[in-house]
């Protein structure tokens, strides 16, 4: 049996973790970690920066088998802003992947608090009327009507770490 630590106390990005590993038998363990980015990252590297970081503070808090780091961002094409959200995972002997996830469009309205320095669940708490967005069905589960919500988008992301996980596990190490 393994030890996972999970750099959030974030129920939709715990769920998704669990969802993954849930009957593997392993310990998961939701750790409250500091991502080292911004509260909201703006860019895909910004995120995919945070999720390794989350991942490395987690593994090293509770001496893990494993960590694994979840961060959901935002990032800036052409000037349209677009949904991000990257996962990491890394083990005891360094071995790191990640993985990116469902990319959307948000409405230009968003735009304008996204460059003033809010946070996208802030902002999607006034768009909707409705609290706590981010830990439950999160700004996909809005803008897709329900299809997908936070919590399946991240276990996507989980998955794919597990799958790179388990390959080069087999396979030869890889490191990101």
């Amino acid at each position: 049996m393994k030890t996972i630590a999970v750099g959030t106390k974030n129920e939709a990005k715990i769920a998704a973790v669990r969802a993954v590993f849930g009957e593997t038998g392993d310990r998961l363990v939701p750790l409250e970690v500091p991502s080292g980015v911004s509260r909201q990252p703006l860019s895909d590297e910004e995120t995919r920066r945070g999720a390794i970081e989350r991942a490395k503070r987690a593994l090293e808090a509770i001496e893990a088998d494993i960590g694994i780091g979840l961060e959901g961002g935002v990032m800036n094409i052409d000037g349209q802003w677009w949904l991000c959200n990257w996962g990491a995972l890394i083990d005891r002997n360094g071995m790191t992947v990640a993985a990116g996830g469902a990319r959307l469009a948000l409405p230009p309205e968003l735009g304008a608090g996204l460059e003033a320095g809010r946070e996208l669940g802030e902002l999607m708490e006034e768009y909707t009327g409705r609290r706590n967005i981010r830990t439950k069905e999160g700004a996909i589960g809005v803008f897709t009507n329900g299809r997908i919500d936070r919590a399946a988008m991240f276990s996507h992301i989980v998955a794919l770490l597990a799958g790179q996980y388990e390959f080069f596990c087999q396979n030869g190490p890889f490191t990101v």
